[in-house]
Order: C-alpha cells, then sequence, then structure tokens
C-alpha cells in the first residue's frame, strides 16, 4: 500500500488508509481523506504535493507518497465502523491495513464472504456495500463514533473532531457536505429558525463547533472538553460552552432524516 513522489499535476487516489491534508509542508492537520478518495493535484515539489479534495473541495498540502497516480474508480465503501483489509479470503491470513468508515474500494471479485479488490486485498463483504447503498439516518451514523477519541482535523475511527463527525455521518448519507464547521454552518442541510423545537438531525453552530441533536433534548459531538465523541444534553452543551467561553449558539441547520 505505497504510493510514489511522481505524482504530477491531474487526478490521483488516496492508497493509505487515512491520509492527512496539511496547511504547508509540514504543518498542521486541516482535514483527512480516505482509502479511495480521489484528489485533484495541482502542484508538486519535494515529496509535497497541492491537492483539491473531489469530494468536498478541501484545498491543502500532502505527502505525495500517500498517493497514486493511477484511479481506480471505486464501486463500494466501507460501512462498518472500521474494518480490515487481508492478504487471502481467510480471517487467519495477514491483516494489511485498517479502513475506516467511509473508505472506498474497487470490489473486482468475490471469494466466499470475501470481496477482491482491484489491489489484491480482501475486504469481508459484511463490512461493504455498493456505493449507491447508502444509510438513511445521519445522527444514526453519528452514533456508530461514540467513544472514538477527538483529533483535530481527524475524519477516521482513529480520531475525528466535530466538523468531521458530522461530514462523516453526510457523506454516509449521500449527503453533500463541506469539512469546516463555519462552511457547515452555511451550506449542510437547511436553515432552522433558531427558536423551532430541536429535532433529530438538527445541526447546532457555536463559533468554531458544531454538534447533531439525536433528539429534542441530547446531542452527539466530538468535543475537546471530553476528548472523544460523546452524548451531552443539549441544555448541559450550552451551558458548559458559554461558561468555557465558547459563546453562545450562532446557528441551526437541519439535516435530511
Amino acid at each position: 500500500m505505497t504510493g510514489t513522489d511522481g505524482i504530477t499535476d491531474g487526478p490521483a487516489q488516496v492508497v493509505v488508509p487515512v491520509a492527512d491534508i496539511l496547511d504547508r509542508p509540514d504543518g498542521v492537520r486541516k482535514r483527512q481523506v480516505l482509502y479511495g478518495a480521489v484528489v485533484d493535484v495541482t502542484g508538486a515539489s519535494d515529496g509535497w504535493v497541492e491537492v483539491r479534495a473531489r469530494r468536498d473541495g478541501y484545498t491543502g498540502t500532502m505527502q505525495a507518497d500517500d498517493l497514486g497516480a493511477h484511479v481506480v474508480p471505486a464501486t463500494h465503501h466501507v460501512t462498518a465502523l472500521a474494518t480490515h483489509l487481508y492478504a487471502a479470503p481467510d480471517i487467519k491470513s495477514p491483516d494489511l491495513a485498517s479502513l475506516s468508515l467511509g473508505a472506498e474500494l474497487a470490489i473486482v471479485g468475490e471469494a466466499g464472504a470475501f470481496g477482491r479488490t482491484q489491489a489484491g486485498y480482501f475486504v469481508p463483504l459484511a463490512h461493504v456495500a455498493p456505493l449507491r447503498r447508502r444509510f438513511a439516518d445521519p445522527a444514526a451514523v453519528a452514533e456508530l463514533f461514540l467513544g472514538t477519541p477527538y483529533l483535530w482535523g481527524g475524519n477516521s475511527r482513529l480520531g475525528i473532531d466535530c466538523s468531521g463527525l458530522v461530514q462523516a455521518a453526510c457523506h454516509a448519507c449521500g449527503l453533500p457536505c463541506p469539512g469546516d464547521s463555519a462552511d457547515q454552518a452555511r451550506s449542510a442541510g437547511d436553515a432552522v429558525a433558531p427558536d423551532a423545537p430541536l429535532a433529530r438531525g438538527d445541526l447546532l453552530f457555536w463559533k468554531g463547533h458544531v454538534a447533531l441533536a439525536l433528539d429534542d433534548r441530547r446531542l452527539i459531538h466530538a468535543n475537546a472538553h471530553h476528548m472523544s465523541v460523546v452524548y451531552e444534553g443539549a441544555e448541559d452543551a450550552v451551558r458548559r460552552i458559554a461558561g468555557q467561553g465558547g459563546g453562545n449558539v450562532t446557528g441551526r441547520r437541519r439535516l435530511a432524516v
């Protein structure tokens, strides 16, 4: 599972389980992209490439070794919170990589309970589905990540942040969603009046933070206070964030459920 530093301008594909998009070479993580994601390379130098992610338009710098120049259209996506790629269609064979929910693969055949990928690896068929099959409820997808450790800019089961959780939940349901909470506050779902009753699928925004409502009383969010994805009472979260200097809720939007 290796990439190449010979990447040139044009499309490229993520060939590692999780890859960072940084603000500059050796800089701060801005966002992550998962195995199988396609990016457009706009410049390359000394093992680094400038990219624009196809799915959400996110831009930044990546290590060239995280990408492959040959793009293989995906047929399936990972629907389990995590799965493994195996060397053979056997649970006792060496596991070669761990993939997170949302990773995409090209499956070209089956061997018992495993799908054979174009790259020659094997993945449990119970953990993947054709791209056209999507989840129906973003809130339910977010709940799969319960307990996942908080990671600034994270987008996977290994670590995730507030906007990464919302984006993962939306993408699993086939809903468009940008990667940053400020952009999500402008375009994710539909605007909701601030005095409307809280409903499942509502996104609550603070400056620099977002949480997803499970019902009229509970939220789920990745946050640095708990350092993980947690349930929290809506009123408790609003009061706590304000008390910690995070300000008041700045807006609400509702995702389709």
